[in-house]
């Protein structure tokens, strides 16, 4: 494909990435085409460094448990922990065993305390957010933990005649929690709890708290800490969640996949759009989360299409949000190696640098009426760009090889 495309080609820097944009976007969004190479997570980590000293972006999402990265904000705002326990405890698919992501933290951490040891003001201090719900590929956590921390929070706070129930009557609602977390849930909807009688009661109980809770913010918010009240929303958007989440499992319709892939990136989204309220944050998770295209793939034989995350958000906040999507050239150690000549990844593999950011809508005009052909993978675990999404993003970042230098994480897409 004899393309000049010469013009649409910048280094992979900060302020590169901020002139294809008309402004300092709210959320900028990052996607990777496959998890558990650290090359990208080292190539986010430099991004997000330059984001911070040169644009005043304070703060990180990541395609982690929301609730889990509380642990990791509490460390690098505070120092609560140690870095081996946050590792442990902070993350969810496997993520917090990455080199990248420790060295994340850990410089997120030393940021905030200084060089002098003072601390920076709790305006300018870097904060780190997980914007997944509490879910892996098998299954979904028990809405104990967002509901009864949303529970202590408004009970400590409010007349205890407001609220809809007693700590009592929900921990005997919830059960057990391996009731909850059954792994064959995920392919047999008979062994979900999620429309039990129960289940279905501590659905009203959830809509009940957190209405109490909106209807008390005037209140929550002037008398105790912000920080408190933004956490006490989280766990109720997430208990709300995860019991629609529940009640889905246990469906037997046709559409239930792609009802619970749907809900997944909706909790997404609702998590992408607090983290927007507290200011300009880098966003990082699959491509497939943050395009602005309906996303699409098959699972256990079956094509499901949904809204992602990243769709969601940007119907709501427009130009405050941005998406520079990630394709890369091989990564032969799965074998993916050289991309065809006449896909998006063989023209930008055909580029003499190894890494590089290029101007996605002027790419697609260069490109004319020449449609790359798709690139298919031999690895499930990487998706190449689909070409009618070519102007789905305001950017690409383009990493010619990726090389296998640590242990690998979870690959799988997602």
């Amino acid at each position: 494909m004899a393309t000049d495309i010469k013009d649409t080609v910048h280094a992979v820097e900060a302020d590169a990435v901020m002139r294809l944009l008309p402004a300092r976007p709210r959320l900028l969004a990052l996607g990777e085409p496959t998890h558990g190479e650290d090359t990208l997570l080292d190539l986010r980590n430099e991004l997000f460094r330059q984001l911070v000293e040169q644009e005043g972006y304070r703060t990180i999402a990541i395609e982690s448990d929301c609730l889990m990265g509380l642990v990791v904000d509490d460390y690098v705002t505070s120092g609560t922990g140690t870095l081996d326990e946050v590792m442990e405890h902070g993350f969810s698919h496997g993520w917090g065993t990455s080199t990248a992501n420790r060295e994340l933290v850990r410089w997120m951490r030393a940021y905030n305390v200084r060089a002098d040891n003072d601390g920076r003001p709790a305006s300018e201090r870097l904060r780190f957010a997980g914007f997944d719900g509490p879910l892996e590929i098998t299954g979904a956590a028990s809405p104990r933990q967002a509901l009864t921390q949303l529970h202590g929070y408004l009970s400590a706070r409010v007349d205890a005649d407001l609220l809809p129930c007693t700590a009592k009557t929900l921990d005997r609602l919830l059960g057990t929690d391996d009731r909850w977390t059954d792994p064959a849930a995920m392919t047999d909807p008979a062994r979900s709890a999620g429309q039990s009688a129960q289940a279905s009661r501590l659905r009203l109980l959830a809509d009940d708290l957190v209405a109490l809770l909106d209807a008390q913010t005037p209140h929550l918010i002037t008398a105790n800490p912000r920080d408190d009240w933004d956490r006490a929303r989280l766990y109720g958007r997430t208990a709300t969640g995860l019991l629609r989440y529940h009640y889905w499992m246990a469906d037997t319709s046709p559409a239930r996949m792609t009802r619970l892939v749907g809900l997944r990136d909706q909790m997404m989204a609702h998590n992408l759009l607090a983290v927007a309220a507290r200011g300009p944050a880098l966003i990082h998770a699959h491509n497939s989360h943050l395009q602005r295209e309906k996303s699409t793939m098959r699972m256990g034989g079956m094509p499901l299409e949904w809204w992602s995350a990243g769709a969601l958000v940007s119907a709501r906040l427009g130009e405050e949000y941005a998406f520079v999507a990630t394709a890369l050239g091989t990564i032969r150690h799965q074998g993916v190696d050289t991309p065809p000549p006449d896909t998006v990844e063989g023209l930008l593999y055909a580029l003499p640098e190894d890494r590089c950011v290029i101007d996605a809508p002027r790419l697609a005009t260069a490109l004319g009426d020449t449609r790359p052909a798709p690139r298919v993978s031999p690895w499930f675990g990487y998706a190449p760009l689909d070409p009618a999404h070519l102007t789905d993003s305001d950017g690409i970042v383009f990493v010619k090889d990726v090389v296998q230098s640590r242990p690998r994480l979870f690959s799988a897409i997602g």
